[in-house]
């Protein structure tokens, strides 16, 4: 898939949370195919100490209104920087960047599996899937329900279910604890968020022989293979997130029970 370097204009910004911010971005032209799964390597500027890109998962591309959402975790100093930016703002994205999430085919049954910032690219997953006529399941388990980011788009796409740790909204646990997963089947599981909670849903899905995909969050410095920061070892061998990934099937992991 071809890659650009776009010079983006900020739409607006939303602070959904003391952590987290909504970018919406949009173009003077058509905005390029992008898929779910699939990030972009974000410039920070005014950060003197942030030299390298940020990877950001596209949250959702909406074609109709031209824009680009990018869900920010404030985490770090260039994250934290990068919430700073304003409407009417420019932001120099590589996009897109990676392999995204399997597209569902008629009749398929998939549970969405998010936790934290890793709702993210489920969001866009969901609009397609429901963009094929395909209803799509979330699971998606926080902290607290102060945590729980986007729950009402999310309920426009599809059912919604969640897991909080104190109990304060959904079941309480983590997701691997919601009585859904023993309630229903599902054909495949996609999910992203901290890696024990996607090795969790991972252990699931083999003891229960369904097919998993999972987006991983390691390390990424320069997006395209280069500079090997997010290498992750696989039964092909050590491949780098950024370009082999981030989502992969469960299969090709060497993560253990």
């Amino acid at each position: 898939m071809k890659k650009y370097i776009l010079d983006l204009k900020v739409k607006s910004v939303e602070r959904l949370h003391e952590r987290y911010v909504l970018i919406k971005l949009t173009d003077d032209n058509p905005l390029p195919e992008m898929l779910p799964g699939q990030f972009v390597e974000v410039q920070v500027k005014g950060s003197p100490s942030t030299f390298l890109r940020r990877p950001i998962s596209i949250n959702l591309v909406d074609y109709k209104e031209n824009e680009l959402w990018l869900l920010v975790a404030m985490v770090g100093e260039g994250t934290s920087q990068l919430a700073r930016i304003q409407d009417g703002d420019t932001l120099n994205c590589v996009l897109p960047l990676g392999n995204g999430f399997t597209p569902a085919v008629a009749n398929e049954k998939i549970l969405l599996v998010g936790g934290g910032v890793g709702v993210a690219p489920l969001l866009y997953m969901g609009a397609k899937m429901k963009e094929s006529g395909l209803e799509p399941t979330f699971l998606l388990g926080a902290r607290s329900a102060k945590d729980l980011l986007m729950l009402d788009i999310f309920k426009r796409l599809g059912r919604v279910f969640v897991t909080t740790e104190d109990g304060s909204e959904g079941e309480k646990g983590f997701v691997t604890n919601h009585s859904l997963l023993q309630q229903e089947q599902f054909d495949r599981i996609s999910t992203c968020g901290p890696t024990p909670m996607m090795k969790a849903v991972a252990r699931f899905a083999r003891q229960n022989g369904v097919d998993c995909e999972v987006s991983l969050e390691n390390l990424m410095a320069c997006g395209l293979g280069a500079c090997l920061c997010c290498v992750e070892k696989t039964v092909d061998g050590n491949l780098c997130v950024c370009k082999d990934g981030p989502v992969f099937n469960i299969q090709r992991l060497l993560w253990q029970d």
